[in-house]
């Protein structure tokens, strides 16, 4: 089996897998509970609070556990807006964001915000001085993804917060970090960033696992009330296992972050140059800009529908994803590539490979051998 879906979810990490079942096994108690079996839970729970902290160099009080990136995006950006509405309720996102945070600014309409869906260039970036001219004095959030899910665009998150700061220093900023956590290099304590959202299961953690940033005397409601956990801002009993199993795998991989980058880069080139070699720089669309995370490669060929190359490769035991959402009744362009003012050809024919650590160079090899065999049968 070939896995180029990393992006999707990542296969755990073994040894993150033996720690989860160790605390399910043995420390079991409810991390509120007052006798030993919750202190002891208590005490994990916190480990892992300050080893996540410690990824990303801010203090452990400024990390709450959620179930995941949909939930943190949710929490981040509702949570915000609605805590600042009074001083202003115009917010701001791209046209190429994640559907977890897109869907929340059409939401928060509802409630009588002001969203305005910013452009991107045709690296799918955003541009700072366009930042510039739609921040003022009305404006409570802007939220943007780090790294594209879809393309490994990588925003130039130095240059967009300055200009955020320049013009309304009140503003919070939210950053979307599900795909970069763990893959490029986040020191929050050097970054004026408000809220950050990261997740488990993209580092090769389990599922059902998150947490927020949120930098100590940032305004935020919460958006799930009861028990009061996570210092009253996310109540609901804390999943200790997953937790723990989320901090035993940021541990790993940054420890080879680097090594990681390296390998992910070597079969992005590999596959760009075997298909180049074999269709020509013309035969085939590269749809990540040049400035992308090594680890996401977005690709089209003319004549070919995006959902047919991915089940051929599918019934050769290789995985990878669409750059379109598709359902069973209508094929929906995909958003980002949209925004990115890509042709059509383009988008209706593009596939995402997304690559961990674990992929090797046979499989590239594999891959593009596959895709080879493929595309002349299936060509329209």
């Amino acid at each position: 089996m070939i896995y180029f879906d990393n992006s999707a979810t990542t296969s755990i990490y073994p040894e993150a897998l033996e720690e989860m079942n160790r605390i399910y096994k043995d420390f079991y108690g409810n991390p509120s509970s007052l006798h030993r079996l919750g202190s002891n839970a208590e005490k994990i729970l916190q480990k892992a609070r300050e080893t996540i902290a410690k990824t990303l160099s801010v203090s452990d009080d400024e990390i709450f556990f959620t179930s995941g990136g949909t939930e943190s995006n949710n929490w981040a950006i509702k949570g915000s807006a609605r805590a600042n509405r009074r001083k202003a309720s115009r917010i701001l996102t791209t046209k190429t964001e994640h559907p977890s945070a897109i869907e929340c600014f059409s939401y928060l309409e509802t409630e009588g915000f002001s969203p305005e869906l910013l452009d991107v260039n045709p690296d799918g970036v955003l541009d700072p001085y366009l930042v510039s001219e739609k921040i003022n004095e009305k404006t409570s959030l802007i939220s943007f993804i780090l790294v594209n899910n879809e393309t490994g665009a990588m925003q130039n998150l130095d240059e967009v917060i300055r200009a955020v700061r320049h013009k309304n220093p009140d503003t919070l900023i939210h950053i979307d970090g599900v795909q970069a956590y763990g893959k490029i290099p986040l020191n929050l304590s050097k970054t004026d960033a408000d809220l950050v959202s990261i997740s488990a299961h993209k580092i090769h953690g389990p599922k059902g696992c998150g947490a927020l940033y949120i930098r100590k005397n940032t305004r935020i409601r919460p958006i799930l009330h009861g028990g009061g956990q996570e210092a009253k801002y996310r109540s609901g009993t804390e999943n200790v296992p997953a937790i723990h199993a989320f901090a035993t795998a940021a541990e790993i991989i940054h420890e080879r972050m680097d090594e990681n980058r390296k390998n992910c880069k070597m079969l992005k080139n590999i596959i760009i140059d075997e298909l180049t070699k074999e269709f020509g720089r013309d035969g085939f669309f590269v749809n990540s800009p040049d400035n992308a995370y090594e680890g996401i490669l977005n690709i089209s060929f003319p004549g070919v529908k995006a959902q047919v190359l991915m089940h051929h490769l599918e019934a050769r035991n290789i995985f990878v994803s669409t750059g379109s959402a598709c359902s069973s009744r209508k094929s929906v362009q995909s958003h980002v590539l949209k925004a990115m003012n890509l042709p059509k050809v383009n988008i209706e024919g593009a596939i995402r490979l997304s690559f961990s650590g674990f992929n090797t160079a046979n499989e590239a090899i594999s891959f593009t051998k596959a895709i080879r065999e493929i595309i002349p049968v299936i060509r329209y």
